[in-house]
């Protein structure tokens, strides 16, 4: 429907650093989704929070599953509209590599800890990972991805037009990833893609956690539809099928919006190459003012019923206590670090901040229990 849209790997921009490739049988946008699957951070990303600590049970979703699901929702969509499958996936799967121990309240506590320091988000941190962090080369630092899956990556939350955080900023100067400009339609799908998976694999975690029951998820009216229809058609169905069945739904129906919206978008936006979505002013990549709207809802009723519940807030105080502690602790005795670590050449308290981000939940439980309990 719109291949003339999709990012072509022949006309890629190439790499930062000039590498020859073995062989032919991939394209470039296949060897970044490879590199980042096969990457240190990647794999940590098992034990990371999503939303429930990853301690707590088997079945919560941690990071890792979560850039899964939300590859696999990208995929689909970049096939429904003919655009690139490969780096859709890439920028999916790698969106969230930045992200600290204990999700955003981990983030929280790294962000105050390096207030003075040039700050802390898990998006900037991510491009950090992937061009400095990663060690996979002799002659260079990162993974050494193609401009347009980094370019993907950076603004696959929008346009970064004024005061890029601090690695962005800094890594712009030698490789132009063109902040101000919309990015590629694979990325859009991608950050859209994470909206769909969160919004319907939160609801599931919750309802495992008994945070939520079915019989709340009909304050919602956009679930309450799809209850009821799906109630008419089972009669005897148990609740546990029945959720099943109602987030089955409900990303179909996102995902199928997602198609019939984008589609209208860009032929009302009169976009007949990639330079002309790159200047446009939004996304083109969007739900219907419709979903849209169900989307916000179900957002806010996930922050009302779930994310502000007070079973979590009791232990997001505690696991900030965690980062913000184990922070001065290396803050104070820069010795205690492991030893590759003292050897890079960058201000301590960013190496302090790179050391914990990367750390897993385990991990810096246990090393807080062996320091302070």
């Amino acid at each position: 429907m719109f291949e003339h849209l999709a990012s072509s790997p022949s006309s890629s921009k190439g790499r930062l650093y000039k590498e020859i490739d073995s062989d032919n049988s991939r394209s470039p946008f296949e060897r970044d989704r490879s590199r980042v699957i096969h990457s240190s951070s990647f794999r940590k990303l098992k034990y990371k929070t999503q939303v429930f600590i990853e301690s707590e049970s088997d079945y919560f979703r941690t990071r890792l599953t979560h850039s899964l699901e939300v590859s696999q929702i990208s995929r689909s969509i970049c096939r429904l509209l003919k655009l690139n499958e490969d780096l859709g996936e890439t920028v999916a799967l790698a969106h969230d590599l930045g992200h600290p121990p204990f999700g955003h309240n981990g983030e929280k506590a790294l962000n105050i800890s390096m207030s003075d320091h040039g700050g802390f988000n898990h998006n900037d941190q991510t491009l950090r990972v992937l061009t400095n962090i990663e060690k996979r080369h002799p002659d260079f630092d990162g993974l050494n991805l193609t401009w347009e899956s980094l370019e993907g990556i950076v603004k696959h939350n929008g346009v970064v037009l004024k005061n890029p955080p601090f690695h962005t900023a800094s890594y712009n100067k030698k490789h132009d990833l063109m902040l101000h400009k919309q990015p590629l339609l694979e990325s859009q799908i991608a950050a859209i893609s994470d909206d769909v998976a969160y919004n319907n694999h939160d609801v599931e975690d919750a309802i495992r956690a008994g945070l939520l029951s079915i019989n709340q998820l009909e304050e919602n009216d956009f679930f309450k539809n799809i209850i009821l229809n799906l109630k008419k058609a089972y009669k005897d169905i148990d609740d546990k099928l029945l959720m099943f069945q109602v987030l089955r739904n409900s990303m179909s129906f996102m995902i199928e919006d997602i198609y019939q919206q984008t589609s209208i978008n860009i032929k009302n936006a009169g976009v007949k190459n990639i330079e002309d979505f790159k200047n446009n002013h939004n996304f083109l990549v969007s739900f219907s003012s419709e979903m849209e709207s169900n989307s916000k809802k179900i957002k806010s009723f996930l922050f009302d019923n779930v994310y502000n519940h007070k079973n979590l807030l009791l232990k997001r105080d505690n696991v900030e206590k965690i980062i913000s502690k184990l922070f001065k602790y290396f803050y104070t005795s820069p010795n205690k670090l492991p030893l590759d670590w003292r050897k890079i050449d960058e201000p301590i308290e960013r190496i302090i901040c790179d050391y914990i981000s990367g750390m897993t939940d385990r991990y810096a439980s246990r090393l807080f229990k062996e320091i302070y309990e």
